[in-house]
C-alpha cells in the first residue's frame, strides 16, 4: 500500500517523499485539508484583519487562491533549492515583509500545516500516514520555515499540535474583518461545485468546522445530523478509494479545475501582491 515512498528515508528525503503523498496518494485530501487549514488562521484576529486590510479577499478572492496554493506547491515538485523552488519561496517572503507580521503568527500558521493534514487523514483519509511519511512532513514544513525564517520551529510532530491547539485556544475570538474574509473564502470553495447544490455545500462546509471556529466566524451550528452526514459522506468516500486502483500519473494544483486565474501558465515573478508604486506588474490570468 505505501510502496512509493518504502525504503525512502524521511530525514534526507522528506521532499520526495511529502512530494509523493500530495501528488499521489492523498492529492485530493491534502488539497482539502491544507485549504481548511489556511481558513482556520482567519480565525486568528491578527491574521484575518490583516487579510482584510490588504483588500485582496474582496478585489480578487480567487486570484488569492490560486496564487497561495501554487507558489507553495512549486518548492514541493521542484526542491527548494532550485531556481524556481526559491523564486516561490522568495515571492511569499516578499509579500510577507510587506506587512508587521508576528513571528508567533507565522508560526501558529506553519504548524496548522503540519496538524491539520494529519488529523484530517486520521479522520477522513482512506489511510492514515505512516510514522515515516508524518515525520517526512514535520521535516518538509521545518525546512519551509527556515527558508521563510521563521524562528523557534516546533521540532516534533507534538509540538506542532501543541503549538496549534494553544495558540487557537489563546486567540481564536470573533472579528468583523476576519469574518468577512472567511465568508469571501467560504463563498469562493462554494463556487468550486455547481450552483444547485451551493446550500449543501455550504451546511457541509460548516459540519466540518469545531465549535471554536464557528463562533469565531459567528456561523450558526448546523447540527448532530449534518455533522455525521459530512463524515459519513469523507469516510464512504475513503472507502471506496480504499479500493481503486492507485494513482499512476501525478496530480498538481495547475491542473485542478478550480485553479482560475492562469489558463496559460504562469510566471512565478509576477504573482501575489506588490507594495503601492512597484515597478513589477501584478500577474494577470
Amino acid at each position: 500500500m505505501h510502496d512509493r515512498n518504502a525504503g525512502l528515508d524521511p530525514e534526507t528525503q522528506f521532499v520526495e517523499i511529502y512530494r509523493n503523498l500530495g501528488t499521489y496518494d492523498f492529492a485530493w485530501d491534502l488539497n482539502q485539508s491544507l485549504s481548511f487549514a489556511l481558513f482556520r488562521t482567519y480565525a486568528v484576529p491578527t491574521i484575518g484583519r490583516l487579510l482584510d486590510e490588504t483588500g485582496e479577499f474582496e478585489r480578487a478572492t480567487q486570484k488569492r487562491y490560486d496564487d497561495t496554493s501554487l507558489l507553495l506547491e512549486v518548492p514541493l515538485l521542484e526542491g527548494f533549492d532550485t531556481p524556481r523552488g526559491r523564486a516561490a519561496i522568495r515571492r511569499i517572503n516578499q509579500m510577507h515583509r510587506m506587512y508587521d507580521i508576528s513571528n508567533d503568527d507565522m508560526r501558529y500558521v506553519l504548524s496548522t500545516f503540519v496538524v491539520v493534514p494529519v488529523r484530517w487523514l486520521h479522520a477522513f483519509g482512506w489511510r492514515p500516514l505512516t510514522p515515516d511519511e508524518r515525520l517526512a512532513s514535520v521535516r518538509y514544513y521545518q525546512s519551509l520555515g527556515r527558508h521563510m525564517g521563521i524562528t523557534d520551529i516546533p521540532r516534533t510532530y507534538s509540538e506542532f499540535a501543541t503549538v496549534m491547539d494553544e495558540y487557537e485556544r489563546a486567540h481564536f475570538a470573533y472579528d468583523a474583518a476576519s469574518a468577512r474574509v472567511a465568508d469571501r473564502t467560504l463563498a469562493l470553495l462554494v463556487s468550486f461545485y455547481p450552483r444547485l447544490f451551493a446550500p449543501v455545500v455550504e451546511v457541509f462546509s460548516r459540519a466540518l468546522m469545531d465549535p471554536p471556529l464557528l463562533r469565531a466566524f459567528g456561523y450558526r451550528e448546523p447540527g448532530r445530523i449534518a455533522r455525521r452526514l459530512a463524515a459519513g459522506a469523507l469516510r464512504l468516500r475513503a472507502r471506496a478509494v480504499a479500493v481503486l486502483p492507485k494513482r499512476r500519473t501525478p496530480l498538481h494544483v495547475i491542473d485542478l479545475p478550480r485553479i482560475r486565474s492562469y489558463l496559460n501558465g504562469f510566471d512565478i515573478e509576477q504573482m501575489g501582491t506588490f507594495a503601492p508604486g512597484c515597478p513589477v506588474p501584478h500577474g494577470k490570468p
